[in-house]
C-alpha cells in the first residue's frame, strides 16, 4: 500500500521531518519526507497496509511541538527503499 501525504499546520520547525523518519523505520513503512515551500509538509509512505495506516495516524498527530490541522492522505504508486529525508521543495 502506497498513500502521498500533504500535512498542514504548524508542522515545520518543529522535528516533524526528524521524528517521521524515525517512526517510518519504526514501522518498516519506505518513503520520503520533504518540506514544502508554502509550510506544509508532503510525504510518501508505502508498506503493510497497517503500517501505512499507522504512518497516517502518526501523522495526524506529530511530534510534540508540532500543531498538526489536517492530513490529506490519497493512493499513490511506487517503489522504494528505506526512507528518506528530501530536500524542500
Amino acid at each position: 500500500m502506497v498513500r502521498h501525504l500533504n500535512i498542514f499546520g504548524l508542522v515545520q520547525g518543529v522535528g516533524f521531518r526528524y521524528r517521521m523518519m524515525e517512526e517510518a523505520q519504526a514501522l518498516g513503512v519506505n518513503g520520503w519526507v520533504r518540506n514544502r515551500r508554502g509550510g506544509s509538509v508532503e510525504a510518501m509512505v508505502a508498506g503493510t497496509p497497517d503500517a501505512v495506516e499507522a504512518m497516517i495516524a502518526w501523522a495526524r498527530r506529530g511530534p510534540p511541538a508540532a500543531q498538526v490541522e489536517r492530513v490529506d492522505a490519497t493512493p499513490a504508486e511506487g517503489n522504494f527503499t528505506g526512507f528518506e529525508l528530501r530536500p524542500t521543495e
